[in-house]
């Protein structure tokens, strides 16, 4: 196994001990806790990967629903929301869903959760190239795209594929469906929403891509190689060394309380 894989498996067993170690009342309050952040670490990475940077405030404004915000920001606030309630889905489908495939519904599904507009018209995939796009790498041509859509989905099942370490095929996952580029409208959201599920699925963290590797990311997917591949482990290692770090602190905190 590449030793990529082997540090980021010894991750995964080390933060899954220790969660079963805990009781259950202090593992669900961890993990309230640990999620809300990891959501909020989400959405702000996520946006600033397509050049939109939020403030901490502003993601806290569009997600709380206590906070009256500020009227000529819903349009923005509206896509937080969605990305959030896009994250949610993902999260429930990847704990409940263990080994399941991933379906072209349930693609066009999550879609549908990030952008409602084109959810409601079914979410037809785009009938042309656009002009002005985020992203720069070669696009499949819109009469090939359902053809490669379900190729896609087929591939997913296919032996060869299930043997990948399960980051190799999120990430394979990942730069193949930015490659199809199915809707013009939050491609790339989508594509990180969905390699991510298949992660959870597969029992690791979703993979933040972190603003400062914006660049590398656009690079990976125009290249022809699996460059996006140690990006993805890299952003799961980190999600992973953040849990571990949480817990710790967690403990100390419990710790501290008990011993006052």
């Amino acid at each position: 196994m590449d030793k990529k894989f082997f540090d980021l498996d010894a991750k995964v067993v080390a933060l899954n001990e220790r969660l079963a170690r805990m009781g259950s009342g202090r593992r669900a309050a961890f993990l309230d806790d640990y999620n809300h952040k990891l959501d909020v670490s989400l959405l702000y990475h996520d946006n600033a990967l397509e050049g939109v940077v939020l403030q901490y405030s502003e993601i806290k404004a569009a997600i709380d629903t206590r906070i009256i915000s500020d009227v000529s920001l819903i349009p923005m606030y509206e896509e937080i929301k969605n990305q959030k309630a896009a994250f949610l889905f993902a999260r429930e489908w990847a704990y409940s869903k263990k080994k399941a495939p991933l379906a072209l519904e349930t693609i066009k599904k999550v879609y549908g959760i990030l952008c409602p507009t084109e959810g409601a018209k079914g979410a037809p995939y785009r009938k042309d190239n656009p002009l002005h796009r985020a992203y720069y790498h070669e696009i499949s041509a819109p009469d090939k795209i359902l053809a490669r859509m379900k190729k896609l989905v087929e591939w997913l099942g296919e032996d060869e594929t299930r043997r990948l370490h399960a980051v190799e095929r999120a990430a394979r996952f990942h730069q193949r469906l930015m490659a199809i580029y199915p809707w013009t409208r939050s491609a790339g959201k989508l594509a990180r929403v969905l390699s991510n599920m298949l992660l959870m699925r597969d029992g690791y963290l979703p993979a933040v891509i972190h603003a400062i590797d914006r660049q590398r990311y656009y690079e990976v997917l125009r290249s022809e190689t699996a460059g996006i591949v140690p990006l993805t482990a890299e952003s799961c290692g980190a999600s992973l060394e953040s849990a571990l770090r949480a817990l710790h602190e967690f403990d100390e905190q419990i710790r501290s309380r008990a011993a006052s």
